[in-house]
C-alpha cells in the first residue's frame, strides 16, 4: 500500500460521519494518495462491502452493482478506478483460468484461491504446510521467494451438487 500522508482537509462537499470524520472508504483513498471522488468511493463500497464476505469481483459485476443501485458511473471508468486502486494498492487483480480479472480488496494477508471451471466461484484458503513446503523447495532450488500465487481449480459443491442431478 503506497505510504503517502493524507492532509488533515477534506474536499468540500465530501460526505462525513455524525461525527464530522470522512467516512472508511474516503480515508482509504485518500491515504492510498488518491482523490475522493464520487465514483471511487462507490467502487471501493461495494469491494469492502462484497468483499468482506470473500468475493472476488469483475469490473462487470460491480458496474452491474452500480447500475442496479442507480448510480451513472460507466464501465470505462470502472475499470480507469480499479487500475487506479491496483496501482494504489488498494486491490489485487486476479487473472484466473477463462481470461476474466477479478478484484479483491488488498487485505495484507497472504492466501491461496481455489476457482471453481464451471462457475467461476472463488474460495480463499491459507495452509501454512502448503506455504512452508513451497519455501523448502524454493531453497532447496536456490531461489529467494519474492511473492507467489497459488491457484487450484476443480468444481465447486454446488456444481457438483447440480451434476449430479442431471
Amino acid at each position: 500500500m503506497s505510504s503517502i500522508a493524507s492532509s488533515s482537509s477534506y474536499p468540500i462537499g465530501q460526505p462525513k460521519t455524525s461525527d464530522g470524520a470522512l467516512p472508511l472508504e474516503s480515508k482509504n483513498i485518500r491515504n492510498a494518495g488518491l482523490k475522493v471522488t464520487l465514483p471511487r468511493i462507490k467502487i471501493l463500497d461495494i469491494l469492502e462491502g462484497r468483499g468482506a464476505q470473500g468475493q472476488h469481483l469483475s469490473a462487470e459485476e460491480i458496474f452491474k452493482t452500480l447500475v442496479t443501485d442507480g448510480e451513472e458511473i460507466g464501465l470505462a471508468t470502472v475499470y480507469r478506478v480499479l487500475t487506479q486502486f491496483e496501482a494504489a494498492g488498494l486491490v489485487v487483480r486476479h487473472h484466473f483460468e477463462g481470461g476474466n480479472s477479478v478484484f479483491e480488496l488488498n487485505r495484507g494477508d497472504h492466501h491461496d484461491h481455489l476457482v471453481c471451471v464451471q462457475c467461476g466461484h472463488v474460495e480463499e484458503f491459507q495452509d501454512e504446510i502448503i506455504e512452508h513446503r513451497q519455501s523448502e523447495i524454493a531453497a532447496k532450488m536456490n531461489f529467494k521467494l519474492t511473492d507467489h500465487s497459488l491457484c487450484l481449480y476443480g468444481i465447486c459443491a454446488h456444481c457438483q451438487t447440480v451434476r449430479a442431478n442431471d
